[in-house]
Formats: C-alpha cells, sequence, structure tokens
C-alpha cells in the first residue's frame, strides 16, 4: 500500500500511457514533427589531413538494420591515413522517440569471428563489447550530449566517454554521429562490484547495484524487472507512480534476494528522507546516500535545465558495503535549452519543479529533491559546491570554450557542411526545437547565450536557497 506522503491517483490506463505518449512524441505546443522528406544525398567526405573526424564504415551486406534484434555486419575506423579498426559487429537501432527521426541511432556489439561477444578498445577507449552510435538531429548543434558528459568527466564523476565520428552504411554517409560507452557495471565504466547468481546474504548481497528511474515501454512496469516508490507524486495529476528498474544485475539476472535486499534499501532511504527526524546525520536520509553524488548530479541537471532531469534516464548505483550514488548522469539532448515544453527551453525554472511545470505528463520527478531542499545541510554543501565550480569547472569561460573547441574540431574539413547536406534541417523546426537557427553559427550562439543566462539566473536561485 502507497504511503500518503503525497497522494497518488492511479486513474490512468496504461493504455492510455502507450497512447498519449504516441501523441507526444509527435506533436508539441508547436506542432508536429517536421522532417526534411528525402534526406540529402552527397558524397563521402575525403579523408584528409584538415578533415579530423575518424570515418566509421558499416557493410551489412545487404541486410536491414532493424529494432532488434542486432544484425551481422562488418565495420572498420578511418583516419584518412591508416584504419584504426577492423572487425565484425552485431548492429541495431536504438533510441525511443528518437526512433520518429529518419538520421538513427545505432547500438552495437563488438563480435569475434564466430558472431561472439568480443570486449575491443576503440578510438582509445577502455575495452568493452557494449557501443553507441548516438545520431544528433534535433540537436542542431550536435554538441549537447558531449558537453554535459565533458563536464560531469571533469567533476571527477564517471560520464560516458564520447568520439564526434562520421559514419557511412553500406557506401551512404550518414553524417555527424557520436561514438559513446553504453551505461554497463564495468572497471573501465560503472566501476562497482560484480553482482554473482549466488551472491545472496550478509556482506556479498549488499553490492554491486544499478537502478534506474526510466520508460518501459516495451515490457512495461512488472514485478520482475521494477519495484514501485512507496510515495505518491507532488504536483502530479495523471497518477503514474515512481518505478524504478533493475539495470544491474537486470531482469533476467537478478535473484529474489538481490531483488529485496535493494528495493528495501531504497524504500528504507525513501522512509528516512521522509520522517519527521530525515536531517538527522546518523539516523535520517544521509545513512543511506552518497551526498556529494547527490549535489553534483542536482547541479549537472540544473544547469542544463534537464527537461527528463529525475524522472526518465536517471541511473543511481550502490557499491559492496556503500552508500547510493546518483548517476551516471544519461541523454541530455534535450536539455540546454532545446525543449519547447514543460518549460524545457526557459532558463529562470527549476528543473527539480517539473512536476509543477507538467503535472500531466507520465513520469514524475520523485519527493527527494524537494526534501534535500528543505534539508540545511544539503543546501550548505550545495552552495559550497556551486560555488567552488562556478570558479573553475562550471565557470561561463570554460564551457563557452569547450562548445568553441567542439565547434573547431566540426568546422574543421566541411564536416558541418557534409552532416547538413545530408541531413538539411538547419531553418526548419525539428520536435522539440525552442530556438530554430537559420544556420549552424546562430545554433552554437543561441546555446552558448542560453547557458551564459542560465548560469547567471542559478547564481542567484541557488544563492537564495
Amino acid at each position: 500500500m502507497k504511503k500518503n506522503f503525497w497522494p497518488l491517483n492511479h486513474g490512468f490506463t496504461s493504455l492510455f500511457f502507450i497512447g498519449l505518449l504516441l501523441v507526444s512524441a509527435c506533436s508539441s505546443d508547436n506542432g508536429s514533427v517536421e522532417m526534411p522528406e528525402e534526406e540529402g544525398q552527397i558524397d563521402n567526405p575525403k579523408r584528409t589531413a584538415e578533415n579530423p573526424l575518424p570515418l566509421f564504415s558499416v557493410n551489412t551486406n545487404g541486410a536491414q538494420i532493424v529494432d532488434e534484434p542486432k544484425i551481422a555486419a562488418d565495420f572498420t575506423i578511418t583516419d584518412g591515413q591508416q584504419n584504426l579498426y577492423a572487425g565484425k559487429m552485431g548492429i541495431e537501432i536504438r533510441g525511443s522517440t528518437s526512433q520518429f527521426f529518419p538520421k538513427k541511432s545505432y547500438g552495437f556489439e563488438t563480435w569475434d569471428a564466430q558472431g561472439n561477444d568480443m570486449d575491443a578498445s576503440l578510438l582509445g577507449m577502455p575495452e568493452e563489447e557494449d557501443w553507441i552510435l548516438y545520431a544528433p538531429y534535433s540537436d542542431k548543434s550536435l554538441v549537447r550530449n558531449v558537453l554535459i558528459y565533458d563536464l560531469a568527466r571533469d567533476m571527477d564523476h564517471y560520464a560516458t566517454r564520447t568520439q564526434f565520428v562520421e559514419l557511412n552504411i553500406n557506401g551512404q554517409y550518414n553524417g555527424v554521429y557520436v561514438l559513446m560507452e553504453k551505461l554497463k557495471r564495468d572497471k573501465g565504466r560503472i566501476d562497482i562490484s560484480k553482482l554473482e547468481i549466488d551472491e545472496n546474504t550478509g556482506e556479498d548481497l549488499t553490492g554491486g547495484y544499478i537502478i534506474k528511474i526510466d520508460k518501459s515501454e516495451k515490457e512495461g512496469y512488472t514485478d520482475m524487472n521494477s519495484f514501485d516508490s512507496d510515495y505518491g507524486v507532488a504536483g502530479s495529476t495523471a497518477g503514474s507512480p515512481i518505478n524504478f528498474l533493475y539495470e544491474y544485475p537486470d531482469a533476467d539476472d537478478i535473484t529474489q534476494e538481490q531483488r529485496t535486499y535493494i528495493s528495501t534499501y531504497i524504500s528504507d532511504f525513501e522512509d528516512a528522507l521522509a520522517s519527521d527526524t530525515f536531517t538527522d546525520p546518523d539516523t535520517g536520509y544521509a545513512s543511506y546516500i552518497d551526498l556529494d553524488s547527490f549535489v553534483d548530479f542536482f547541479i549537472l541537471n540544473e544547469i542544463s535545465n534537464n527537461v527528463d532531469a529525475y524522472r526518465i534516464s536517471t541511473f543511481m548505483h550502490k557499491d559492496k558495503n556503500e552508500k547510493l550514488k546518483m548517476g551516471p548522469i544519461w541523454d541530455f539532448n534535450l536539455a540546454w535549452g532545446n525543449a519547447d515544453y514543460c518549460s524545457g527551453g526557459e532558463t529562470n525554472v527549476w528543473a527539480y519543479k517539473f512536476n509543477e511545470r507538467c503535472p500531466g505528463d507520465l513520469w514524475f520527478v520523485p519527493f527527494w529533491w524537494d526534501r534535500l531542499l528543505e534539508d540545511p545541510a544539503f543546501v550548505s554543501r550545495l552552495k559550497e559546491r556551486w560555488t567552488e565550480l562556478r570558479g573553475n569547472l562550471l565557470s561561463d569561460a570554460t564551457i563557452s570554450g569547450k562548445v568553441d573547441g567542439y565547434m573547431k574540431i566540426l568546422n574543421d574539413g566541411e564536416v558541418i557542411r557534409s552532416n547538413f547536406a545530408k541531413w538539411p534541417v538547419l531553418g526548419t523546426y525539428v520536435w522539440p526545437n525552442n530556438f530554430v537557427g537559420n544556420n549552424y553559427d546562430e545554433e552554437i550562439e543561441y546555446l552558448k547565450q542560453w547557458v551564459l543566462d542560465r548560469t547567471s539566473w542559478l547564481d542567484g536561485a541557488i544563492g537564495a536557497l
């Protein structure tokens, strides 16, 4: 039974959820998704010293790439002067609402000659088998995800490593992509203990776990793949509970004892946070969570006004004998002023107040963040950390300099021209753009000015907490 910290209404059915998702994915206050009827056909750019991006070439040998299952393909990575990698892969379309776009993102595994998963190092990243080719499309700056991940790593948190590449599929140029690491438990990625199927008691049972708050459109939420929060959602009208999905171990591998442990741990944390003594450092919420990880997670989502913040693509992890940590961050293509709904494009609103801004949505922010900001100790640490970061890693000059650096990389060798010749979306509204620039320079200038306005507002807003 749900506890009445905030009331919860279960009035909507799953069918309505799915129907509204499809509608919202294809529309916004400014109208339906607009895409070019046909993508541009251009030759593969020549690889020269002036064209610095690696070329990622995929040959499916006549097969069509689909959204599951992965199909076998060959691929190479070259830089114009030498082959950097050649091997086999299993590749599929990935993404949720992004699948509506003609420029698709792909997930792939590196395979051996027999089609088995094989760890490989790509473009200097640590060896692994699971990878992503992310396709910036509605993000016409091409850099929003790369920017936030770089900032997170600068703040000493793991975030997926990235590399701009150009993609060729079956001899056809496909534009600028970002090679990324898939989030998973690994020494070089989310570095937590491996939890074996026979570790079901005592100290062994305490980690590691990866949990996420996210959509589950294909399977829905079941007792096997998720558990619900015991608390309702402040300010919502659609009545959806907060669902926590088992990411690692996943639904197929996690044991019942492990399900019980991690769901009870988070339930106990929520109980402590909702209690009258929640600020007690020994018996309150602080005994369950790594405070600094929550502070930095808050800052990264707020500086970018991530419209998905805290409620979608929200990861947390717990290692053996350690407290719950927030992160890694994930999926910020609609952040940094790129969403025209639910105040996603504004610079003067709190991202954690999404439930108030958009009470009819289907996925909501847990009560955690409102409650944490009622604790003077949390607020004090937030202010201290914000001031520290604004003096260096999150200064306006630092962020602007990173964007300029990306722009230089992409401008060299006419990479930007080639991408937008293939995908002629400049000057066109693509869901859910808050701003439509006539050219790439205007898109970059909008991003940089948006950041300046956002950090200025946050300087005052955090100081006034």
